[in-house]
């Protein structure tokens, strides 16, 4: 028992590094998640200078919780650093599709797949925002080209067919994907619906005018 008082101290002096270490991580998750946040808002005004500056402080805050947290791996998967992989592999696959440049992996970006995967779902809210926009100048093409993108992630997670457990709630995520998706092909039916119906009307005013 005479070992035990420091038994004791070496413990809390543990717990108190980790308690440390877990402050510090979850400030930094914070600070990833508004950089991502951030770089979005800065893909859908075409500011992409702008948003590639936040995506690499936002990387760089990844390198840090991971190298911060490498004592502590059940620090390093829980639910807030798995938040901050998931809004970073989001921004990322934003900033990528809406450019029109290569779908960046998993390994790539240094997260992990389920976060991916939860990325790739909540990027599809942001695509069909994108093509809303869009829409608004007439940028048909480029509409059905990021609904085709929707459509590919729908058909990928739909076939993720395991447990919630396993997925982290995908299943959630998927049909959301799904409505999105399908709300986003009537709006781009409906616009180009209107716009064969302007095209009608503007040949049948120039026959008029040729009387």
């Amino acid at each position: 028992m005479d070992k035990l008082e420091t038994i004791g101290e070496h413990i809390r002096q543990y717990l108190e590094e980790k308690n440390t270490a877990r402050d510090r991580a979850l400030q930094q998750s914070r600070t990833m998640i508004r950089h991502c946040s951030i770089a979005i808002r800065a893909v859908h005004r075409d500011e992409r200078v702008m948003a590639k500056k936040r995506l690499d402080s936002a990387m760089d805050l990844l390198e840090i919780l991971r190298e911060g947290l490498a004592s502590y791996p059940d620090l390093y998967h829980a639910g807030y650093i798995r938040g901050a992989h998931k809004e970073y592999a989001e921004a990322n696959i934003v900033y990528a599709l809406v450019g029109g440049e290569p779908l960046p992996e998993p390994e790539e970006l240094g997260v992990g797949y389920i976060a991916y995967l939860g990325g790739l779902g909540e990027a599809v809210g942001e695509l069909r925002r994108r093509v809303l926009d869009i829409l608004r100048s007439d940028h048909i093409d480029e509409a059905e080209r990021l609904l085709s993108a929707m459509d590919d992630i729908y058909g990928l997670l739909v076939t993720i067919d395991f447990p919630d457990a396993i997925t982290g709630n995908l299943r959630r995520i998927t049909d959301m994907v799904r409505g999105v998706t399908e709300r986003t092909r009537g709006d781009l039916t409906t616009t180009l619906q209107q716009q064969e119906l302007k095209e009608a009307l503007r040949a049948v005013e120039k026959k008029l005018n040729q009387v």
